[in-house]
């Protein structure tokens, strides 16, 4: 499944917008993300992710493939649940992947057909709208879906990091020159 995703930062009254496009509030989660690189490659280098998630309704695993084009963070994403995310972090540590970051982040969802919009608080980073849908050999077109709804909800330009890449920049910037 490739998953079509637009960010930005969050404006005020993106909620409301979101709402009289007639999408509908899904409810709020608590996302702890452990990031793991590879023993083989570095995924930094190849625009690829895993990722452990932790959220009340449980815990999952997921690679992200490189991104694809280069105006969204269009990418193949799969996904599988855990019945015991501590031990999944313990196979991966034996297998040589190492932690490499942790996200934290307050989501509120809400959806609107197949696409799903998440407004994200993220812990040292601020507020950030995201918008997905799920595609497969039609990623081109829903990719200008997602950004035209992007430009309707006037939320500025598309931002194609991720949280985690963010949050390094952030760590860069606030480390003392001397």
């Amino acid at each position: 499944m490739i998953e079509v995703e637009v960010k930005a930062r969050r404006g005020p009254e993106v909620a409301d917008k979101i709402l009289a496009m007639g999408a509908v509030l899904k409810g709020t989660e608590h996302h702890h993300d452990i990031y793991f690189n590879s023993p083989s490659r570095d995924f930094r280098r190849t625009d690829e992710a895993l990722r452990i998630r932790i959220k009340e309704e449980g815990a999952r695993l997921t690679y992200k493939g490189p991104k694809l084009g280069s105006r969204t963070k269009s990418r193949l994403e799969l996904t599988v649940e855990l019945d015991n995310p501590m031990a999944m972090e313990k196979i991966l540590a034996e297998l040589g992947f190492r932690p490499s970051g942790e996200v934290r982040k307050r989501r509120t969802k809400y959806t609107l057909g197949e696409v799903t919009f998440a407004l994200d608080d993220v812990d040292g980073l601020g507020s950030f709208l995201e918008i997905e849908a799920p595609a497969e050999d039609d990623w081109a077109d829903k990719q200008e879906m997602v950004l035209e709804i992007l430009k309707r909800l006037g939320q500025g330009e598309s931002i194609r990091k991720s949280y985690l890449e963010l949050l390094e920049e952030q760590r860069l910037k606030d480390v003392p020159k001397s």
